[in-house]
């Protein structure tokens, strides 16, 4: 990497808000002296972009993979939660993605997961307890604690729950939220809890009575949940309180891009460039008080270069004064990462996907395009020899989720809006405990693609008679230590061929992977059964019969 002594242009200052013509003069990766001049080259320096919550497990990339992928993009740094990893291997895992992340300057800002596992009604692969926590937060790289996923726990002051708070505050670290839909006096009592940010506000009233009591909220444009449309009138209104997230983000869309879309977005609809500019790259190095620069002197020297101011194309990236990535391309070295995984289970028979019909009545979960809520349905069974089957032709699917920790029979749902046409698509991606979750059109498909993640230890397959195909995620079961750019290919023929298949959602691993989450309403499925995300109990597939 090259590392850089000075460097004149057009500065951006967005902590002062000011656009000037100079010069930066940089020592031992810090900036030491900004020159005011008249004449420049036409370029623009501003700070970088800070993804202020991520998954980065969700890219089924390693920190220094997603590095590779999302520094050509202006990104520097990353607010990261390491909860999915976490509920697999437990404070093991959160090791991993340190020792990992240590690998690449780029800026990784860790919390300590808070809910693992994220409710009691599913198997997951290791409990994070108080104890693991108080360990966590005492670490210097441990910046704060991670979604408080658990806000019933909060409502009703869960011992254990009020514990973890307790230590975030002790040691002086934020808390991190996750509420979706929660408001009015319930929101209030949750926020007063010591709770700061939110990421799962899906409409702009939600969002705008969290901001009321006090919280910040990040507007959140992943791969499959996708909140900005509603959420981006509060760039203008609430610019202070705001920060820009992709939450989840799957390899072949990080290729493409990262937060820098959220800004040449938001410059198309008008709003000002350094209220934009103060979401992206301002606001959570100040409320997470990251080791970040802000171009200022004595700052660390973290900052993008692009072309102009209206259509954004970075065309460096610098951490600590070293250019790590120019043109569109990474220059960073890819990092070869050990094999770390949890899966002891057995490859199951089709039979054991049959369920026998009740009633003439189910439940039917109907996922939403861009959301990670979804609705709860009911629809007349679809029955063949005293089976309860997939209805293709009122696409309404046979899902399933299979635990991956021990041999136990698995849990058989129905869903709706997938809209596949024939074969099945499975994954080990399954928010939170990564069971493996599938959805098929017959039970032999939904069989052979379950089939194909367990052989692998771990992945993303697609199963249509003779026609199989797997992408192995062997760290795990989530991530793969391979060339994350080979991933974004292999995984981009992975969802065309999802697609040939009939599903008409933008992004259908990722949605599928998010309806095993039950702590996001209303109907969702565990490995244990059916889930009322509504009354946070379980419920049955067959209504009862009148």
């Amino acid at each position: 990497m090259q590392r850089l002594n000075s460097i004149s242009g057009n500065i951006v200052d967005v902590l002062n808000r000011r656009i000037y013509k100079g010069k930066i003069v940089l020592e031992n990766g810090f900036i030491r002296e900004i020159i005011e001049q008249e004449e420049v080259p036409d370029i623009y320096i501003l700070p970088g972009f800070v993804d202020a919550h991520v998954h980065v497990e969700s890219s089924m990339l390693t920190p220094s993979e997603f590095a590779r992928l999302s520094s050509p993009h202006g990104t520097v740094a990353t607010v990261s939660d390491p909860h999915e990893i976490a509920n697999v291997l437990g404070i093991e895992g959160v090791h991993y993605m340190l020792e990992d992340a240590a690998k690449t300057p780029f800026k990784f800002f860790f919390g300590a997961p808070s809910c693992v596992p994220a409710t009691t009604f599913e198997t997951a692969g290791a409990t994070v307890t108080v104890e693991d926590i108080d360990t966590l937060l005492q670490r210097a790289d441990i910046l704060y604690l991670s979604e408080m996923m658990n806000f019933p726990g909060v409502l009703f002051e869960d011992k254990e729950v009020m514990a973890k708070i307790a230590l975030a505050k002790q040691y002086g670290k934020v808390v991190d939220g996750h509420a979706p839909g929660l408001r009015g006096e319930d929101a209030k009592k949750y926020i007063a809890a010591g709770i700061s940010t939110d990421h799962e506000c899906f409409t702009l009233a939600e969002a705008l009575d969290k901001l009321q009591h006090g919280m910040k909220i990040a507007i959140r444009e992943g791969s499959a949940a996708k909140n900005y449309e509603a959420l981006c009138p509060l760039i203008r209104s609430h610019t202070d309180d705001v920060f820009f997230c992709s939450d989840d983000k799957h390899p072949n869309e990080l290729v493409v891009g990262h937060l820098n879309e959220i800004v040449t977005r938001s410059l198309e609809k008008g709003y000002p460039l350094m209220d934009i500019l103060q979401c992206a790259c301002i606001n959570p190095v100040l409320h997470y008080k990251l080791p970040v620069g802000l171009l200022q002197v004595d700052d660390r020297a973290d900052f993008i270069v692009v072309n102009n101011l209206r259509e954004f194309d970075v065309l460096q990236t610098y951490i600590d004064g070293d250019l790590i990535a120019e043109n569109g391309k990474t220059l960073l070295q890819y990092q070869e990462a050990p094999i770390k995984n949890y899966f002891n289970t057995s490859e199951k028979v089709i039979s054991d996907f049959e369920l026998p019909a009740t009633s003439q009545q189910i439940r039917v979960i109907e996922a939403l395009e861009g959301q990670l809520i979804t609705n709860a349905l009911e629809a007349n069974v679809l029955e063949k020899e005293g089976m309860a089957v997939s209805d293709v032709a009122n696409d309404i699917l046979k899902l399933t989720v299979v635990n991956r920790y021990s041999n136990t029979p698995p849990a058989i749902a129905f869903i709706k809006n997938f809209g596949l046409k024939k074969g099945a698509i499975a994954g080990s991606v399954a928010h939170d405990s990564h069971n493996i979750i599938a959805v098929g059109t017959n039970d032999a498909d939904l069989c052979e693609a379950v089939n194909l993640i367990i052989r692998e230890k771990g992945g993303l397959s697609l199963a249509d008679g003779d026609t199989k195909e797997v992408l192995p995620l062997p760290v795990a079961g989530i991530m793969t230590s391979a060339n994350g750019y080979q991933v974004a290919d292999a995984y981009t023929k992975l969802d065309r061929m999802a697609k040939a298949l009939g599903t008409p959602l933008n992004a259908p691993y990722m949605t599928l992977s998010f309806m095993a989450l039950l702590v996001i309403p209303s109907l969702k499925l565990s490995d244990k059964g059916l889930f009322d995300g509504d009354q946070f109990r379980f419920t049955s597939v067959f209504m009862p019969v009148m």
